[in-house]
């Protein structure tokens, strides 16, 4: 198991042994969406927002 700093807030996120590479992940302290961009080092950006699809 591994921690990773959040981007946003500087907040220690344990990575468990199951996460894999583009999981999102929820920050515990400010609850922005994570991605895990790689495993080896750790390292989490913010998550790309979903866009709107209007029904299309």
């Amino acid at each position: 198991m591994s921690t990773v700093p959040c981007p946003e807030c500087e907040a220690q996120i344990e990575l468990t042994s199951g996460t894999e590479t583009g999981e999102i992940i929820v920050c515990p302290d400010c609850g922005v969406d994570l991605e895990v961009v790689s495993l080896n080092p750790a390292t989490v950006q913010l998550a790309p927002m979903e866009q709107e699809d209007w029904g299309e």
